[in-house]
């Protein structure tokens, strides 16, 4: 063990950058990932992982937050070995904003098969008069509002428990058509944001 091995062991008393590590794959987080979340550099967290690097306790909140996970659950060692099974609302990712609100379940979806959304549309809210078209399946329920669908040449308005299936390689726009906030839980597979 190096030098700078034995200082980040000594000043936390356990191999930090192992427990990092862990926490990271166990919340399906890449490292770039991490530190995008984190707003750090991603050598910053390799060098955490790799023991290079002794972070104060501020920079390892910081780090933390961006999996998330507390400072005492992170030294409470209790991380689970497997992927992330349950998220907090506070725990989907904004993968878009202003008037049409993306909050997906999960971070890095690049090895997975499906993608889950909460979707918030504003009142007057519109994907655009460009239809939208990708490889993919998307399907949702209508939560809340009015929400206009199109696909192709169909059109429907989509109000609270209904629901849409379709290939995504047609071409299809949302519209709120209402005065109020349209919320959607929405599936695609594969991802495609």
């Amino acid at each position: 063990m190096s030098e700078i091995d034995q200082g980040a062991e000594q000043a936390y008393g356990f191999d930090l950058g192992a427990r990092l590590r862990g926490v990271r794959d166990s919340a399906g987080l890449s490292q770039r990932e991490l530190a995008r979340r984190a707003g750090v550099t991603n050598g910053m967290i390799s060098l955490i992982e790799q023991n290079r690097t002794s972070p104060s306790v501020g920079s390892l909140k910081k780090v933390l937050d961006g999996i998330p996970l507390s400072l005492a659950d992170f030294f409470a060692g209790e991380t689970n070995t497997g992927p992330k099974i349950f998220f907090e609302a506070d725990d989907l990712l904004e993968i878009a904003g202003g008037d049409i609100s993306y909050r997906q379940v999960g971070g890095d979806l690049s090895e997975q098969a499906l993608q889950m959304i909460h979707e918030r549309y504003a009142p007057g809210a519109d994907t655009g008069r460009a239809m939208l078209s990708h490889e993919a399946e998307e399907c949702g329920v209508v939560i809340e509002g009015q929400l206009e669908l199109t696909v192709g040449n169909q059109r429907k308005v989509l109000g609270p428990g209904d629901a849409y299936y379709f290939d995504s390689r047609l071409a299809h726009r949302f519209r709120n058509v209402s005065d109020k906030d349209s919320i959607v839980v929405s599936a695609c597979t594969p991802p495609s944001f």
